[in-house]
């Protein structure tokens, strides 16, 4: 695990984003990416979509997604969009949106078959992530059910704190990537990262260990 405290978080952040872009598409031609959502990684989309990357090499998903339509304020896909996919040209067959409007049961089983119909075992080159005050990742919530979903690459979740549906990615679809990256940009989340780190704190984010894969957290804003 790779611990980095910025100062520029943003630049930091589409630093590393392409360094890993360049390094997938000379190795496999191809720069496969999940985003995430919430308010940290906004200004991080908005910033990469004027880096002139090669958009037409990537492939972009999600990792988790509210159960809401996608035109929604509360949707992930809705964010990635305003942000990056409206100002950069990555091509609209290259990026995998879950259908947060549908059956979460079935959103999560298309969303899987999608996955695999693009590459079988399917493997990021790079997972954005965040992380809760309260040890969440994705849509991993602490005491939730999808925690020990193993037999699935994404699922469907309930959520009781928030008396809502969510899709994630579970731990074995987390824990196949080459490279994932926790952006934690607000201060107040000392104590859970130390959990984190320390290991054995029960915390969601600390089960995301990749087998054969780098871990890096870019702590900004005092975090």
């Amino acid at each position: 695990m790779t611990v980095l405290r910025s100062r520029s978080f943003v630049s930091d952040a589409v630093t590393l984003i392409a360094r890993e872009s360049e390094s997938a598409i000379s190795a496999r031609g191809i720069f496969r990416i999940a985003l995430s959502g919430g308010n940290t990684p906004r200004p991080v989309y908005e910033a990469l979509s004027a880096a002139g990357l090669p958009w037409g090499e990537w492939e972009v998903t999600f990792s988790d997604e509210r159960c809401v339509p996608p035109d929604s304020e509360q949707s992930n896909f809705q964010m990635a969009k305003r942000a990056l996919f409206d100002r950069a040209a990555i091509p609209a067959a290259n990026i995998l949106r879950m259908e947060g409007e549908r059956d979460p049961a079935a959103a999560a089983e298309s969303y899987e078959r999608a996955l695999l119909a693009r590459s079988d075992p399917y493997r990021h080159d790079l997972i954005l992530l965040g992380m809760g005050d309260d040890g969440h990742t994705a849509s991993l919530f602490p005491g939730t059910a999808a925690l020990g979903v193993t037999d699935r690459l994404v699922a469907p979740n309930f959520v009781p704190k928030f008396s809502s549906w969510r899709l994630t990615f579970t731990y074995p679809l987390l824990n196949a990537a080459r490279h994932v990256c926790f952006l934690v940009g607000s201060a107040g989340k000392e104590p859970v990262l130390e959990g984190v780190s320390r290991g054995g704190s029960g915390y969601p984010s600390a089960a995301v260990v990749p087998t054969d894969g780098d871990v890096t957290w870019l702590l900004g804003g005092g975090a």
